[in-house]
């Protein structure tokens, strides 16, 4: 028996992963990842594989960067961990400002506070919370929110309720907050006209319903999970001046599409829009450790000022164990001061170019439906050739030395920001040649 063989019928005895259907899990020969180095896997039989989707989307610089590695290090000799309720600490303090310092600038109020959480989704359901309490404390409570079609946010219950991904959702819609689903701009199903009749059904929405919607959430530029539907950066431009338009917050949930993932710092800055929060996480600490954020405007945290006293008392109370645990936060300063100074914004944007242009011919495929791309982000969608063709794409890829993932019959692209023109081609290489064993 292979290490791995053992290893998986070990795994199959006592884990329940995430995402995964346990009745075909062994059948479809997972990988036992081993170690890391790079952009590059190894498993437990010493099989080398690239690691094309960025181990979910957040190793920024590649696994085992010396720089971060070193700041660990040096922060678990000092410091492992002290609540952020009542008591603050140094790195949580600097990356407070580092995050601030970057904030994208625009048409929109200044981002100048930050609340940690711990993953995309919790930083989600803090920012619906802020968003509705904020309404209470500043009018009248607004219960609703506006989001699109087709959206994913996470998969906590708040976050849940303003996603649109049926596939994901449905079995949970008896359990979730009052919403409201406008059609999405990147929904190709819609058509050519997919982004006027976005924005005439948000328009006609905030007509209605705009003195009881607190928020309006979206993903900027691109929806993920959706299989990267990206879109025209005015429907932002629109949903900002919406928002103002009827008081209501605009939420940008920049989980996925931050920290240089779309070729800018943050998607936001594709559209010149601020909203009044920004969730962010992902490749925040370059994928080693949980950490995310809420970056919030100042008259929205003003509005949870109090004293002792009042009559009704502001405190978001909310928040959790390990709420800015100073070893994620010194992981995520370290990652921010490599990208900046060795411009891993702008060695993102060259590589998505790229990658956009090796891709032509792929996208010109007998099968290959389109080829979806902003930045970094890429969904290869093509079309189905009997069961789960992007999986059998993927699992034909990792035949090849490279490790993808699907979204349905979406085959997701999304390699660490710093590849290299090797590692490039083998990307693109393998996924070529594993379309033409799927699809033949």
């Amino acid at each position: 028996m292979s290490a791995s063989a053992s290893w998986i019928a070990r795994d199959a005895a006592a884990v329940w992963h995430p995402f995964t259907q346990h009745a075909t899990w062994t059948d479809d020969d997972p990988t036992v990842v081993d170690r890391a180095e790079g952009p590059w896997l190894w498993d437990v039989d010493g099989r080398r594989y690239l690691d094309g989707v960025s181990s979910l989307w957040t190793t920024t610089l590649g696994h085992g960067h010396p720089e971060i590695n070193a700041a660990i290090a040096a922060q678990l000799a000092k410091l492992d961990h002290s609540t952020f309720l009542g008591t603050t600490h140094t790195p949580g303090i600097e990356l407070s400002e580092a995050l601030v310092a970057l904030a994208p600038k625009g048409t929109g109020p200044e981002l100048t506070k930050v609340f940690y959480a711990g993953d995309g989704s919790s930083a989600v359901e803090a920012a619906l919370k802020i968003a509705y309490q904020y309404s209470t404390q500043t009018g009248h409570a607004r219960p609703k929110f506006v989001r699109l079609n087709h959206a994913y946010h996470g998969d906590t219950l708040g976050a849940v309720a303003v996603g649109g991904h049926d596939l994901f959702h449905e079995a949970y819609k008896p359990l979730l907050l009052e919403t409201i689903g406008v059609e999405s701009p990147g929904d190709r199903a819609l058509g050519a006209d997919r982004f006027t009749m976005a924005v005439s059904h948000l328009g006609s929405v905030m007509h209605e319903y705009g003195d009881q919607v607190c928020a309006i959430i979206v993903e900027p530029m691109i929806q993920g999970a959706a299989g990267m539907l990206d879109y025209d950066a005015e429907f932002l431009r629109t949903a900002r001046t919406l928002a103002d338009t009827y008081g209501a917050l605009l939420i940008f949930d920049e989980v996925a599409t931050g920290f240089g993932r779309t070729g800018r710092m943050w998607a936001a800055e594709h559209a010149g829009v601020v909203p009044d929060l920004l969730t962010c996480g992902k490749g925040i600490t370059g994928g080693y450790l949980p950490l995310s954020a809420v970056l919030a405007a100042e008259h929205v945290f003003e509005a949870f000022l109090s004293r002792p006293g009042d009559t009704s008392p502001r405190t978001f109370f909310h928040g959790h164990t390990y709420t800015a645990n100073p070893l994620c936060c010194a992981a995520a300063l370290a990652n921010l001061r490599v990208m900046g100074e060795q411009d891993v914004v702008g060695q993102a944007a060259r590589l998505g170019e790229r990658l956009g242009k090796l891709l032509e011919p792929v996208a010109a495929k007998d099968g290959v439906v389109e080829v979806r791309r902003l930045g970094t982000m890429i969904g290869v969608e093509v079309a189905p050739a009997g069961d789960r063709t992007g999986f059998r794409v993927c699992r034909a890829a990792r035949d090849r030395g490279v490790w993808l993932r699907p979204l349905g019959d979406t085959v997701v692209v999304m390699p660490p920001l710093t590849l290299g023109d090797n590692e490039t081609e083998l990307l693109v290489e393998a996924l070529d040649a594993a379309i033409d064993e799927v699809l033949a």
